[in-house]
């Protein structure tokens, strides 16, 4: 890992550097919010921003695309191809990166790697940048406020400047082109500390940190919370809609209006909706909202764990904000706070 420092005033020529040789994408300021979106103009980006609206998981895993393309008159398939330019995604907060990392794991480092996602990864550079938390943020609390591994790029502003942490020598280079980087001194290291201190001390200590939360989910499986869960959602779907990590999806046939032609679509899919576990025969696993709600849980806070060593769940809070039913992971973390001091007082 390689570490320099630069001005801030420098930002803005580092931005122009990577819009020089890629499609830039980064935080803008929209009408509810922020969202990531294509930039051709650097005063438009914001970084001082708590969270977007929706992750950067959508320009790796679009909300639908063509898988291939196929002929009903002669039956026969034809690949399908999108044009994917060199890009970077500017502005990307520790739990975004840490939720593409757990994508990757799926989609890219899986048995069966997915072409479509590992084309848009590999076309792709990850400028990460260092935040503060708001109300409803709690990745401290599951390992995920800080990226060891996943960015091409690290910035955590330090005072008037910012200190970088290189892992790519696409970004690197760039940095060197477009800036005029210098090593950080014992004072950038010791800002550096006092920077990370107070982002610790920023994190809502009110949303407990529960240990074992995997266990707990086992412990807990038919406790009536989940009952009381399911009787509020509305099964809208937004929770997974907002997600960084839901990877679920379904796909269709779409026939052209010629009737000779179609694509095979793929899009986002949610375990909350009703049609999800529905199989032919007419025979639902999860037939209700509470088995929906409690699986979408205990997948992210237990199932994934056991099969890929990470929860699913990176706390970036943005479920807590869509969800108008208050159904959500800090919920879940209060009901289980609650139960572990029930059994401690027994």
């Amino acid at each position: 890992m390689l570490y320099r420092v630069i001005d801030t005033d420098e930002l803005s020529s580092l931005i122009r550097g990577f819009m020089d040789d890629y499609e830039f994408i980064a935080p803008v300021k929209a009408d509810r919010g922020y969202v990531f979106e294509v930039v051709d103009d650097p005063s438009k980006v914001e970084l001082d921003y708590v969270t977007t609206i929706t992750s950067p998981k959508k320009y790796f895993l679009p909300s639908e695309e063509v898988l291939m393309r196929y002929s009903a008159e002669e039956n026969e398939i034809t690949d399908y191809s999108v044009d994917i330019k060199p890009r970077v995604i500017f502005g990307v907060h520790p739990c975004d990166i840490n939720a593409l990392n757990r994508l990757d794991l799926v989609y890219k480092d899986a048995p069966y790697p997915d072409p479509y996602y590992i084309k848009r990864r590999e076309n792709t550079l990850i400028i990460g940048m260092s935040c503060m938390p708001g109300p409803n943020c709690f990745c401290n609390l599951f390992g995920t406020d800080e990226a060891r591994m996943g960015a091409d790029m690290f910035m955590q502003k330090i005072g008037d400047k910012y200190i970088i942490s290189l892992s790519s020598v696409e970004a690197s280079s760039t940095l060197e082109r477009y800036c005029n980087p210098q090593r950080a001194t014992d004072e950038d290291r010791k800002e550096f500390r006092r920077a990370t201190r107070e982002r610790e001390a920023a994190f809502n200590k009110d949303i407990p940190h529960v240990q074992e939360i995997a266990m707990m989910m086992d412990v807990f499986h038919r406790d009536e919370f989940w009952t009381e869960l399911g009787n509020r959602c509305q099964s809208c779907s937004a929770c997974a809609s907002v997600c960084p990590t839901c990877f679920c999806f379904d796909i269709f046939d779409r026939l052209d209006p010629d009737g000779k032609n179609g694509s095979r679509i793929r899009s986002w899919d949610a375990c909350t909706s009703p049609e999800f576990a529905l199989v032919a025969g007419g025979h639902n696993f999860r037939g209700d909202n509470r088995r929906r709600v409690r699986h979408r849980f205990y997948h992210k806070l237990n199932g994934f764990t056991g099969s890929h060593d990470y929860q699913l769940c990176v706390g970036c809070g943005r479920c807590v904000t869509a969800c108008k039913a208050n159904i959500n992971p800090i919920e879940v973390l209060k009901f289980f706070d609650r139960k572990g001091a029930e059994q401690d007082g027994e």
